[in-house]
């Protein structure tokens, strides 16, 4: 099923990214009324996440927020997901103020969920709510038009809701810039899903499953399959000098497959392997969860007490961002003439201090 679908996305989203790549090509300005200062192929764009946790550090998040928009080299931010912390109400009002809090950035918002908004909201200290119906209401808050980002100067993009039987997906998009592919995956942390919803359901255990929780998270998985192989196939085709793959989870790259730490990642992680070592060219896994501003080549698979050896895709990049308690911001500097492609570099913001 997934490979035939497969080139039904290449072909739909070959055609949308063409249109989104001109668009972006005819724009002359950054959505502030100013003037590019990077070249036609050089750009940048602004990571965050796992923020705001608390009422309290709004305004920190405020000064981040504002950081950025004062980078006229940025062109468009990276949400990786976790608006709100995993010890918070998951109610409507909080959903809505993070969502408007964000809308305070001057350019495009890309926006990838993460499990605190949803997949965590059954814990009765977030309100005890059913997790599907949260993550209704995610998509419908954060995805009001599927083909545009949000933020104040929306641009366009693909959206897995146009691929036939994908619809429900308005969260994963992808879009080209300068020669670069950018892929949105909706992978979260708390096991992806897989970790049962007990304190809404005492009978849901890892030994018995309740099966909407089991039917989303294979939906899904097999959606995130299909995206990502589309969006390489897409990059491999126009000739994309780099790939940017996001999501919230942080999924233990560094254990092996089949190790309890990578549940409900396992799939995920093999095909990025197999697809960023046949792609050959830079691949930059931008991702949240840990709270952990890092930047590295990981060590893929077991690393202590297995005689197999660790695997190093010497071209892919781990970049997690920062995360609660720090709220400062990760700038990737972008040029597709240069071999590595992608510079990383952590943005502090002085107020937050």
């Amino acid at each position: 099923m997934i490979l035939k679908k497969l080139a039904l996305a290449v072909a739909v989203s070959s055609a949308v990214i063409v249109s989104a790549h001109a668009a972006d090509r005819d724009r002359h300005d950054d959505g502030r009324g100013n003037a590019h200062e990077y070249g036609a192929s050089s750009f940048a764009f602004a990571l965050i996440g796992d923020g705001p946790y608390g009422d309290a550090v709004e305004p920190a998040f405020d000064n981040m927020l504002t950081n950025i928009n004062r980078d006229r080299t940025v062109e468009f931010v990276i949400h990786i997901g976790d608006v709100k912390s995993g010890g918070t109400e998951c109610s409507d009002e909080r959903l809505i103020r993070r969502f408007n809090q964000l809308q305070q950035l001057r350019i495009p918002l890309i926006y990838t969920p993460g499990d605190n908004e949803w997949t965590d909201c059954h814990r009765a200290n977030n309100g005890g709510y059913y997790p599907l119906e949260r993550l209704q209401f995610i998509r419908d808050l954060f995805f009001p038009n599927p083909n545009f980002s949000t933020g104040g100067h929306p641009m366009r993009v693909m959206t897995q809701a146009n691929m036939a039987g994908y619809e429900q997906f308005v969260e994963n998009t992808m879009f080209m810039r300068n020669r670069v592919m950018f892929v949105q995956t909706h992978v979260v942390g708390s096991a992806n899903n897989l970790r049962p919803w007990s304190p809404y359901d005492p009978t849901d255990t890892a030994a018995t499953p309740r099966a909407d929780r089991l039917a989303e998270y294979t939906a899904r998985n097999e959606a995130n399959l299909v995206w990502l192989e589309s969006a390489f196939a897409t990059a491999s085709s126009r000739g994309a000098a780099g790939l940017v793959v996001s999501m919230q989870a942080d999924m233990a790259l560094e254990f092996a497959n089949g190790d309890p730490a990578r549940l409900g990642f396992d799939d995920f992680l093999n095909k990025l392997f197999e697809l960023t070592q046949a792609f050959g060219k830079p691949v930059l896994l931008v991702h949240g969860d840990s709270h952990l501003f890092r930047v590295d080549t990981p060590r893929l698979g077991p690393v202590w007490a297995n005689p197999e050896p660790a695997i190093v895709v010497p071209t892919l990049t781990r970049v997690e961002t920062f995360g609660e308690g720090d709220e400062h911001w990760v700038k990737v500097n972008v040029d597709p003439r240069t071999p590595e492609v992608f510079a990383v570099s952590a943005r502090i913001v002085p107020e937050n201090l």
